[in-house]
């Protein structure tokens, strides 16, 4: 299905004027010559521009992020680039400070003049730039931040979401508590942003107030003070099940505090914070080494792309294939997943939008053919005119104590709004034009 996808993907760029179609892998034509059709695209080149936090508090695993979505793009220029040009992605460091990606944004746009801003790292920075792009009719694609507020298409028709909505990844959880846990006591710690509190309206929509028992809110920028006194309260509330809305290295602090409490709840986290190989890491770093993997068995999470320990699925091959040419020096975990998924993702967008498109064709390419798309995701994406939003949904995992995972449910699909059902996955085989 895939395969098939990606050929009717180039046949359908006929329908913009300054498309053309072939079957060869890279969709170029030998009858029409690229031209540098917009800012950013040349005959031979394609120019993106990301906000990353390679330092700072969010730096904990997200800086893989950005050479992962790198790496990728250089095993597609050397299979043929798009339409023949080569992708370059330039991400700069914001320290995951909104002042700063104000600064790299701007100089990325004005400066460099990028197409397109590709995965922008974090709700709070990237909410200080989204006025700026798309007040410039820059495309602003795959916010790295599940914030419902990517999905306002009338105010931010520029902007598009990738991962699941905070709102949903609650509402996921929440019908998980609802299905395994039914009546016990709640309690949730969460990040005080649009990702924590979107999380809590999503538990909240699932669970009646009398089972949430408590909410405990924390600042990202005091993390170095840690969670000790979060955690407690939620322990002094009676809390027998505990969601963490929560960055990694507030996942890692939360999981150390309760180990330090003697206060063992049934844990469970959105897919924000709790990558096994990054938690395992952190873990065992804010604690001098006294405590391993073994603080992450049995917390549930949620993932809506393969497990990169999953070396039998054929994306994860994929994904390992281009790990060892092009970002040996990171880790295999799953931000390396994530990176590299989006970037095929923004490959299945470039390809719709034709061999010479303008910005405005790329938007077209999203809205029209994005809800289509397979790949290495497992719930179907939410792209259309009047919807921003990306992944539909995800399944739970649960975590072992040497950080393995596997999945104990299906994969659970819904929307900000309505009912959530369980769905078979959509992911799509490898098309034939990556091998």
């Amino acid at each position: 299905m895939a395969v098939m996808a990606a050929f009717s993907l180039v046949a359908a760029a006929c329908g913009s004027s300054n498309s053309s179609s072939s079957s060869g892998g890279s969709g170029t034509s030998a009858s029409v010559a690229n031209t540098a059709s917009a800012p950013g695209i040349t005959p031979t080149s394609i120019l993106l521009g990301s906000h990353q936090p390679l330092t700072g508090p969010a730096a904990p695993g997200y800086s893989e992020i950005g050479p992962a979505i790198e790496s990728f793009f250089k095993y597609v220029n050397a299979h043929g680039g798009i339409y023949g040009r080569s992708v370059t992605f330039k991400y700069l460091d914001d320290g995951y400070n909104p002042a700063n990606t104000v600064q790299v944004v701007r100089q990325l746009v004005l400066q460099d003049n990028v197409y397109a801003i590709l995965g922008g790292l974090g709700t709070p920075t990237h909410t200080a730039v989204v006025n700026f792009l798309n007040q410039n009719k820059v495309p602003d694609i795959f916010v790295s931040s599940g914030c419902n507020c990517w999905n306002l298409p009338k105010v931010h028709p520029y902007t598009y979401g990738w991962e699941p909505d905070y709102i949903i990844e609650g509402k996921v959880l929440g019908a998980y508590i609802k299905d395994h846990f039914a009546g016990m006591k709640v309690g949730v710690l969460y990040q005080n942003d649009d990702f924590g509190g979107g999380g809590l309206t999503g538990i909240k929509q699932m669970l009646p107030a009398s089972q949430i028992v408590s909410t405990q809110p924390y600042d990202p920028t005091t993390l170095a003070n840690g969670l000790s006194t979060q955690v407690a309260a939620l322990q002094q509330a009676g809390a027998q099940v505990v969601v963490l809305f929560t960055i990694p290295a507030a996942t890692a602090l939360a999981l150390l505090s309760m180990a330090v409490l003697g206060y063992h709840p049934t844990t469970l986290s959105s897919s924000v914070g709790a990558d096994p190989t990054t938690l395992a890491g952190l873990v065992s770093n804010f604690s001098k080494g006294k405590v391993g993997a073994s603080a992450l068995n049995g917390l549930y999470t949620l993932d809506y792309l393969p497990m990169a320990t999953n070396t039998s699925d054929p994306w994860i091959k994929l994904f390992l294939k281009v790990h060892s040419q092009y970002d040996s020096k990171e880790p295999v975990d799953g931000n390396m997943v994530y990176g590299m998924a989006m970037a095929y993702d923004f490959t299945l967008a470039m390809r719709a939008a034709g061999q010479n498109p303008t910005r405005q064709d790329l938007l077209n390419a999203i809205n029209t053919q994005g809800s289509t798309w397979t790949g290495p995701g497992l719930a179907p994406l939410g792209y259309s005119a009047t919807q921003h939003l990306g992944f539909m949904g995800a399944e739970v995992l649960q975590l072992n104590a040497t950080g393995g995972a596997s999945a104990v449910s299906p994969v659970y699909v819904t929307n900000v709004q309505g009912p959530v059902t369980t769905h078979a996955s959509v992911e799509g085989p490898v098309p034939s034009w990556l091998n």
